[in-house]
């Protein structure tokens, strides 16, 4: 079985790829591991910024449609101190580049503009191999096979197609994140629903933080940041709601009781992210008939730019194809000679963030960039 463009995996990078290409009248098959569009749940808010996922969003012909699912005042920003205290807070006021949207409409926007069966579900992939002649085979986890002589890896942090073209592996950041939810917040949890605001909320120290985003009616998203060894998350045992939120809750002690209610009162189970980023300035040998997007190709640590880049690289390589419909390499050359240099910018500013966030000087030193003093 051959196609014309393969594509590993159903995130937001693969699907703007396929979708760029549909625009152009170029055949792509997406094969991705979960058995259905609704078999998790898929993250929570994305801002898509003016300058990267926006762009992408017009190239597939989509920014209208886009814009529909737009929840507005999601661009608040706060910043409060341990106690409490509130260091920043910027409403929204609609003239940001940034709007918020849930992260499943979006994936569910792309996927309803690709024509039936472009997408192959429960498709788990367990190895790739060079066939020789810029082709490759892809086998799945059901023993079947698929040969392409354009195969894309946009199957995130452990990419299975990335070996062909790196030995590069995700390495641990030092810091991990849990995350939870509160549900009907203004109703049910008002102390905590107005601490965060009407966006996203950020209580920072050094080396930790609470932060929380409403999402989509009165629900809060929160995520709390530990920078810890993988070793001492081990030693939690997660499958015990009760004990892990104790546990975790007891690295803010003396922080101000509705920043902690943010966690002691969540209503999921508490659910570990370790952090892993790739080498910075990840980049490879040009590999005929192969190539990678988003996370396969620049993992970093959160920045708010993941998704947005995914998207971008999407939707540069399917203009990189359909501008050398015929000459394969010539498209994976112009697409990763842009890609290269612009995923290293991408790692400087992840890391940048980061430290802002969590270094020595947070949260003062994000309220800094905020602020215009950094």
């Amino acid at each position: 079985m051959t196609t014309d463009v393969t594509i590993i995996g159903a995130g937001l990078g693969g699907l703007t790829l396929a979708r760029v290409l549909h625009v152009h009248g170029i055949q792509a098959t997406v094969y991705e591991a979960e058995p259905s569009s609704t078999a998790r749940a898929q993250g929570g808010m994305l801002d898509i910024h003016d300058h990267n996922g926006q762009p992408a969003l017009q190239e597939a012909g989509l920014i209208d449609e886009f814009r529909g699912l737009i929840l507005e005042g999601r661009e608040a920003t706060r910043v409060l101190d341990r106690d409490g205290t509130v260091l920043f807070d910027e409403p929204d006021d609609g003239t940001g580049g940034r709007p918020e949207v849930q992260r499943g409409e979006l994936r569910q926007l792309l996927l309803d503009s690709l024509p039936v069966g472009t997408v192959r579900w429960g498709r788990k992939v367990s190895g790739v191999r060079t066939l020789g002649d810029s082709r490759h085979e892809v086998t799945f986890a059901d023993g079947t096979t698929v040969a392409t002589s354009l195969l894309v890896g946009a199957d995130g942090a452990w990419s299975r197609v990335r070996p062909l073209l790196s030995d590069a592996t995700p390495e641990y950041v030092g810091r991990s994140l849990i995350e939870t939810y509160l549900f009907d917040a203004d109703t049910r949890h008002p102390a905590s629903a107005k601490t965060v605001g009407g966006g996203a909320m950020s209580a920072l120290a050094p080396g930790k933080g609470i932060m929380a985003h409403r999402e989509s009616g009165g629900t809060l998203h929160i995520y709390v940041a530990l920078s810890r060894p993988q070793d001492w998350f081990a030693g939690i045992d997660f499958t015990d709601s009760a004990t892990a939120t104790a546990r975790i809750v007891r690295e803010f002690d003396g922080w101000a009781p509705e920043l902690t209610a943010l966690v002691t009162d969540g209503e999921t189970a508490p659910v570990l992210r370790t952090l892993n980023a790739l080498p910075p300035g990840h980049r490879w040998e040009r590999v005929p008939g192969v190539t990678l997007l988003g996370d396969a190709a620049h993992l970093t640590p959160p920045s708010g730019e993941g998704a947005n880049l995914a998207m971008y690289d999407g939707a540069e390589l399917g203009k990189a194809i359909a501008a050398h419909p015929d000459d394969a390499e010539a498209a994976l050359t112009a697409y990763e000679q842009a890609l290269f240099p612009r995923s290293a910018e991408a790692a400087t500013e992840a890391a940048r963030v980061q430290e802002l966030c969590f270094g020595d000087d947070a949260p003062h030193s994000l309220v800094d960039m905020f602020t215009g003093h950094a």
